[in-house]
């Protein structure tokens, strides 16, 4: 059925990628002669270009990304990750950073249809439902990576096993002997931070510990936030001898203190990240973390994008890829245990 066929099906019977046929219908040169010649051949055969030319009528090859945390080794994981595939595809992208502002939003939304987009992906952002009807009436998909919230069901969303990284890091200082760890969560009301405590509790659970009183606190998931965050649980008459941080950056945060309070790590005091940005492995002492894969979090956004431009369905509309704790240097048994 000729008038149903999409960039998925030509890329099956081509036996190629989806960014492929992108490039093919794009024009890019960065692709063997036989191969455009095999695509050229179905997308003629199947009426494609004609089809999608009307569809499309006024869309640039655009798409956006819509991020909170832009001014981050976190948001720059990811945009590296949108931007890789985004370009193999042959789009334009246009970043907005609206920093939680429901004006920057509301003016990026604005921008967006006007300039006609083919698409959007949301980092650490969120939409209201009249929003999100206003973008489904334009015809316009979008993805969301790790949302406020949990998205609908009708929403594509790409994370990371948050639950899963929490639980791990905790285990693996349980298991070192830690019983009084302390967590710093970041912003109350995000997802991701919810499941990572979720996953600290059930690890004590697990282990049949009870959590101690007065050793969660939460953070924005940079350093000035792990640093007030683990001021205040040094402070404690009864201090953790371990803790357990929601972002790298928190981490950092959780070192500077550690040194105010004449604490070594991780002699006196064991420290375990979120994230493993790049600096990870560079920290003196080396920062024992939960890998969550960043990057390729950004491209699988990019690649679900193309398939819901192209009228595919994706497999599944929520997407979580796999953390792993990375053990380094900054995780040791409690002192005296």
């Amino acid at each position: 059925m000729p008038g149903r066929t999409t960039i998925a099906q030509i890329a099956r019977s081509a036996d190629v990628s989806v960014s492929t046929v992108s490039k093919v219908l794009n024009g890019h040169s960065d692709v063997a002669d036989d191969t455009r010649r095999r695509v050229q051949r179905l997308l003629d055969e199947r009426g494609y270009r004609k089809r999608r030319a009307a569809h499309h009528r006024g869309h640039g090859d655009l798409v956006d990304l819509v991020i909170n945390n832009l001014d981050s080794a976190w948001g720059l994981e990811i945009l590296t990750g949108v931007e890789e595939v985004a370009e193999s595809a042959g789009l334009g992208l246009v970043v907005s950073a609206v920093h939680s502002r429901a004006a920057l939003t509301r003016r990026w939304l604005d921008s967006l249809l006007a300039r006609g987009s083919q698409g959007a992906i949301l980092v650490l952002s969120d939409l209201d439902p009249a929003q999100r009807e206003q973008l489904r009436r334009h015809g316009t998909p979008i993805v969301v990576i790790d949302g406020v919230s949990q998205p609908p069901p009708d929403v594509a969303s790409v994370g990371a096993t948050n639950f899963a990284g929490g639980y791990a890091a905790t285990e693996h200082l349980i298991g070192m002997g830690h019983r009084r760890i302390g967590m710093i969560g970041g912003p109350e009301q995000l997802a991701c931070t919810r499941a990572r405590i979720a996953g600290y509790r059930a690890a004590h659970e697990a282990a049949g510990l009870p959590i101690p009183l007065g050793v969660l606190r939460y953070g924005n998931f940079y350093h000035d936030g792990g640093l007030r965050a683990a001021q205040s649980l040094l402070a404690e008459e009864d201090p953790p001898t371990a803790i357990f941080a929601g972002s790298d950056m928190h981490a950092m945060g959780v070192y500077e203190a550690a040194r105010q309070f004449g604490r070594h790590v991780p002699g006196d005091l064991s420290v375990v990240g979120f994230d493993d940005l790049n600096f990870a492995s560079w920290t003196a002492p080396a920062l024992t973390t939960v890998r969550q894969p960043l990057h390729e979090m950004g491209a699988t956004a990019v690649r679900t994008l193309l398939r819901l431009i192209a009228g595919e369905t994706p497999d599944s509309a929520s997407i979580e890829l796999a953390t792993s704790l990375v053990v380094r240097d900054s995780t040791a048994p409690p002192s005296g245990g």
